[in-house]
């Protein structure tokens, strides 16, 4: 950028800084320790999540002991530009809704960018009904490496100290920062002093890498944050991110990186009451979230994908729910799927005491605590195997393919040889009496061939499947094993077109309650494929085994 575009850029900045402070009065401006004691000194942390932190669930975050929320991650220059964009995602910002009510403060709103002034321009917009800006520099997704945003930032020191700074010499508010670390401690400590001389307020730390993301999650590193900490916590509050998955956790990971706080995100979907001790009924916080969104009109998206969250251990064993779920397009159906699991739920916690169930100190063979299928809990993702691990499988399914092919060439060999015989067709048939001992045992230790994390569409694909995808299948294959059985209500993969088209060619009938009535009935009801995984057999006529359940780590 040339000098004159930089005074460019600085005038129309300024310009934008003076009408925001015209229309609008703010306190005066605090920084690091000061700041965060002003706000309350927040110590439990709901994350920046797109499409799950939005107002309802700050809210019901909030009645569960959270003392600081952010917003869903937002685009800085969709939503500086676009009007659209803006009013989808901060519904009245005009009016001040949306964010910044007496029910949803301290709040932060977070942004991704890659242009500073784009930024200021999206900061200055909610400034008002904020407590802080932060900058995305974690976002591990492919979204954010095509869009040039969130950890894909980590390598231009440059940009990320103008997006920071810019923020802090003109934004009315202090400007925070979120980042991953880097697989070196001392480049990820450098790398947190940029960003806290650049201005950053208050610095929350995840600590995983970049790379570390889906079934690659991995374990957070406390002991990278820990240095984080005592690099620069004397300047601004640290807070950590990553691992907490329940609430005793809380408390660990501050003695083990001396942080101000900690972060929950995909801990707090599964159990919104992390941050408070103990495990509620699932059905009571989901109850508690639609009477929410009720009052606030939230988006039908947001809502159904918290309650997959909410209740995806009691849906793995109701599964004729799980479905039923997927095509909930009111929140009058949603309703009265929780209704329904609800009243099945007390029914198994009943019987569950009648008959002396106890789940008191039992843990897993991983030391995890084993809860009731009844009550909120974490989700565990299953790690992918290692190079080893895999190097293994594949010389394993070589080998066997390679006997595959010998036996199938005896096998022509045979047939040629007997094609003049009179009883050929006895003589090409071995049964298990006429089979050597080798091929006895080869038949006996084939074994369904289950892949926890790869698609399972039985034709080799090497994607992995959706978590709460109905056939456990990726998003290309479902959609096309879905038109194979004209079917289409995966929750994760629904075809919403072919859904109207079938619900189209129902019998006509007067009641909407009727109408889901008769869908459910023709599209639902008898189905397994929601029930179970049904895992690939290597050979024919085997019966396969039940699919064995996936935790997520």
């Amino acid at each position: 950028m040339t000098n004159k575009a930089k005074e460019d850029a600085e005038k129309r900045n300024a310009a934008a800084v003076a009408q925001c402070l015209a229309e609008h009065t703010f306190p005066p401006k605090l920084g690091g320790w000061e700041f965060f004691k002003s706000i309350g000194s927040p110590k439990h942390v709901i994350a920046p999540m797109v499409d799950q932190s939005e107002l309802a669930w700050r809210i019901l975050s909030r009645r569960y002991a959270a003392d600081l929320c952010y917003t869903p991650m937002f685009n800085a220059k969709l939503f500086a530009k676009d009007v659209k964009y803006r009013d989808e995602h901060w519904a009245g910002l005009k009016d001040g809704l949306g964010g910044g009510g007496p029910n949803d403060r301290p709040l932060i709103v977070q942004f991704c960018a890659n242009d500073p002034e784009y930024l200021l321009q999206s900061a200055l917009l909610v400034a008002p009904y904020c407590d802080a800006v932060d900058i995305n520099l974690g976002c591990p997704q492919h979204i954010a490496r095509r869009g040039h945003y969130g950890s894909f930032l980590m390598e231009d020191w440059p940009l990320i100290s103008s997006l920071i700074s810019t923020l802090h010499k003109n934004l009315p508010i202090p400007v925070t920062a979120k980042i991953r670390v880097f697989p070196e401690a001392e480049k990820t400590v450098e790398y947190a002093k940029m960003v806290v001389a650049a201005g950053a307020q208050i610095l929350v730390v995840h600590g995983r890498l970049r790379e570390m993301k889906g079934h690659l999650t991995g374990v957070a590193d406390w002991e990278k944050i820990r240095l984080v900490r005592e690099a620069v916590g004397h300047l601004v509050p640290v807070i950590a991110n990553g691992n907490i998955l329940y609430h005793e956790d809380i408390a660990n990971c501050i003695e083990k990186t001396g942080c101000a706080g900690v972060m929950s995100a995909e801990g707090s979907l599964y159990n919104p009451a992390i941050f408070t001790p103990g495990h509620p009924e699932s059905w009571r916080l989901a109850e508690e979230y639609l009477t929410i969104c009720d009052e606030l009109d939230t988006k039908i998206a947001y809502v159904r994908g918290h309650l997959f969250k909410i209740f995806r251990p009691s849906l793995n064993v109701h599964v004729d729910l799980r479905s039923e779920l997927g095509l909930a397009n009111s929140r009058e159906a949603m309703w009265e799927v929780t209704r329904t699991l609800k009243k099945r739920l007390i029914e198994d916690e009943e019987k569950s005491r009648q008959s002396g169930e106890s789940f008191e100190g039992r843990k897993d063979e991983q030391g995890f605590p084993i809860l009731p299928h009844w009550v909120a809990q974490p989700y565990f993702r299953q790690p992918m195997p290692s190079q080893d691990q895999k190097a293994t499988s594949a010389k394993k399914d070589e080998d066997q393919e390679q006997d595959s092919k010998a036996a199938s060439t005896k096998r022509s060999a045979d047939e040629s040889g007997h094609r003049d015989s009179e009883d050929h067709t006895n003589s090409t048939v071995k049964n298990k009496n006429t089979m050597s001992e080798k091929e006895r045992n080869r038949v006996k230790n084939k074994k369904a061939k289950y892949a926890a994390t790869k698609c399972q569409n039985g034709k080799g694909c090497n994607n992995a499947f959706s978590a709460t995808c109905s056939f456990h299948r990726c998003r290309g294959c479902c959609r096309q094993y879905q038109r194979e059985i004209e079917r289409y209500d995966c929750p994760s993969h629904g075809i919403r077109s072919m859904q109207k088209e079938m619900r189209s060619r129902l019998p006509r009938v007067d009641s909407d309650e009727a109408i889901g009535g008769v869908a459910l009935e023709g599209m639902i009801v008898g189905s397994a494929a929601a029930s179970f995984v049904a895992p690939v057999v290597e050979s024919e006529g085997q019966e396969p085994k039940p699919a064995e359940r996936c935790l997520i780590l």
